[in-house]
């Protein structure tokens, strides 16, 4: 008999629930609060105001930590949450037929996927460094920690998340990749049963 850790379930994997799908969340989160809180402490003298009105005690080198702790994490998770998806693209089912509503097939969702994956942990570890060289060489006497340009290709990475995340719930979604009710139908069992 198989040990419970290594035997595949229903959604193709050798534990209940994908840990990817989780840990592109964390990295989803920690990722925007980095960039939201950097662009309020480049934004904070026009803000003051509100934060004074509002009673909320706040000055602007405590945004810029935020912002900087949380790109850290986020560079930190993201080897976990690609590594995760490798791991669990490694246990999908590879005969699944259709094309996603971008008209890609499931392998071509797949590749388009990894590699978006590979080229956002990428990103965010350049501007994780990029950050640290703002934060403790470049910026270090100025009020304004971070440049336009740092922030502005945070925007750009958010879009590519979108994109990023559209790939993958196409392969959950669509193609029903590690989702343990498509799996028991498509193998013709009841998901209400279990």
């Amino acid at each position: 008999m198989m040990s419970p850790l290594i035997a595949a379930g229903a959604n193709n994997l050798p534990y209940s629930i994908p840990i990817h799908p989780n840990l592109v969340h964390l990295t989803l989160g920690l990722f925007i609060v980095a960039i939201g809180f950097d662009i309020v402490g480049a934004l904070f003298p026009l803000e003051k105001r509100v934060f004074k009105f509002l009673a909320i005690p706040a000055t602007r080198s405590n945004l810029f930590d935020v912002g900087w702790y949380n790109m850290v994490a986020a560079a930190i998770i993201t080897f976990f949450t690609v590594a995760a998806g490798f791991y669990e693209i490694l246990m999908a089912d590879m005969a699944v037929d259709g094309v996603s509503d971008w008209g890609l097939g499931f392998k071509d969702t797949m590749i388009w996927h990894g590699l978006g994956g590979v080229l956002i942990l990428t990103m965010i570890v350049g501007m994780t460094i990029w950050r640290g060289f703002q934060r403790y060489l470049w910026r270090q006497d100025r009020a304004r920690q971070v440049q336009w340009s740092y922030l502005l290709v945070g925007l750009a990475v958010f879009g590519l998340m979108f994109a990023q995340g559209t790939l993958g719930a196409h392969l959950g979604g669509e193609f029903g990749v590690h989702v343990t009710a498509d799996q028991l139908l498509r193998s013709g069992g009841n998901p209400n049963q279990l």
